[in-house]
C-alpha cells in the first residue's frame, strides 16, 4: 500500500523561534485507505500538522507530499486548486455560511472547482441522503442541531470526492451522542476506502474509529500505534 501522505523532516516555527517549534522535524507516512487519529495536549502541534498536510500552512522546512504532489512546489493559486479538488476539511465549529441553506453550503466547493451544476446537485443530494439529512437541504444552519450542522460540513468536505479527508476536532462542539454518531460516519467512510486524518481529544473515540493513533508532544511524534495490530509503528 502506497503512502498517500508523506512528511519528511517537517518543521514549523513562528518568528524563527526554534525553541518553540510547532512541529519539530516530523517524518511520517500515511497509507491510502488508512484512518489515522492525531492526539496530544493543547499546544502539541496537532492543528499545525493538519494545516500543513492540508496545504493551509507551509512548513518552515522539510517536504510535504500528498498523493505524489510536493505541496512546497505549488504557488498559492495551484495550492488553492489542489485543496479544492484533492482535500476535504471538516472543522470543529462547522464553518458554515449562515445565510445559505445546507444544500448551498455543500455545493460551494463544487462551484469553486467548476463542476457542472447538475452533477454537483446530484452529488450533494446523494451525500445528504447518505449522511441522514436528506430532508434538511433547504434549511439554514441556525435551524439545525450541532450534529446536523457537522453532517452538512462533512458533505461539503466530500462534495469533490477528495483523495484525503482531514478533520480537526470534529466532535469538539457536539454532545456525546452526536459526537459518536459523527465518528461513526467517519468510520463508515473509511470502510468505503476514504483516507482520513483526524484530530481528537477523545481517546475512546480515537481507538474505536481509527486504525492508527499518532501522539504529539511539543511538536514531536512520541508514539505511533497501529490499533489494528495493537503494535507500535516505527517512528522515523
Amino acid at each position: 500500500m502506497g503512502q498517500l501522505v508523506e512528511l519528511i523532516a517537517v518543521s514549523k516555527t513562528y518568528n524563527n523561534d526554534r525553541q518553540s517549534a510547532a512541529l519539530d522535524a516530523i517524518s511520517i507516512g500515511i497509507p491510502a485507505g488508512q484512518a489515522a487519529a492525531v492526539m496530544g495536549p493543547s499546544g502539541s502541534g496537532k492543528s499545525t500538522l493538519l494545516n500543513v498536510i492540508g496545504g493551509l500552512d507551509r512548513p518552515s522546512s522539510g517536504t510535504v507530499l500528498v498523493d505524489g504532489t510536493d505541496l512546497g512546489r505549488l504557488n498559492e493559486a495551484a495550492l488553492a486548486r489542489f485543496r479544492r479538488t484533492r482535500v476535504g476539511i471538516v472543522f470543529q465549529f462547522f464553518n458554515l455560511l449562515n445565510n445559505l441553506t445546507a444544500l448551498d453550503n455543500v455545493l460551494i466547493p463544487a462551484q469553486l472547482a467548476g463542476v457542472k451544476p447538475g452533477d454537483a446537485r446530484r452529488r450533494a443530494d446523494d451525500l445528504l441522503e447518505r449522511l441522514g439529512i436528506a430532508g434538511h437541504g433547504n434549511q439554514y444552519p441556525a435551524r439545525l442541531s450541532g450534529g446536523q450542522r457537522q453532517r452538512v460540513a462533512i458533505a461539503r468536505a466530500l462534495i469533490n470526492n477528495p483523495t484525503l479527508l482531514l478533520a480537526d476536532e470534529p466532535t469538539g462542539a457536539l454532545d456525546s451522542r452526536a459526537g459518536e454518531q459523527v465518528m461513526a460516519i467517519f468510520a463508515d467512510l473509511n470502510r468505503s476506502g476514504q483516507t482520513i486524518v483526524l484530530i481528537t481529544h477523545d481517546e475512546r473515540l480515537a481507538r474505536a474509529n481509527a486504525s492508527r493513533v499518532i501522539r504529539l508532544i511539543d511538536g514531536a511524534v512520541v508514539s505511533d500505534r497501529d490499533e489494528t495490530a495493537r503494535g507500535l509503528v516505527q517512528i522515523q
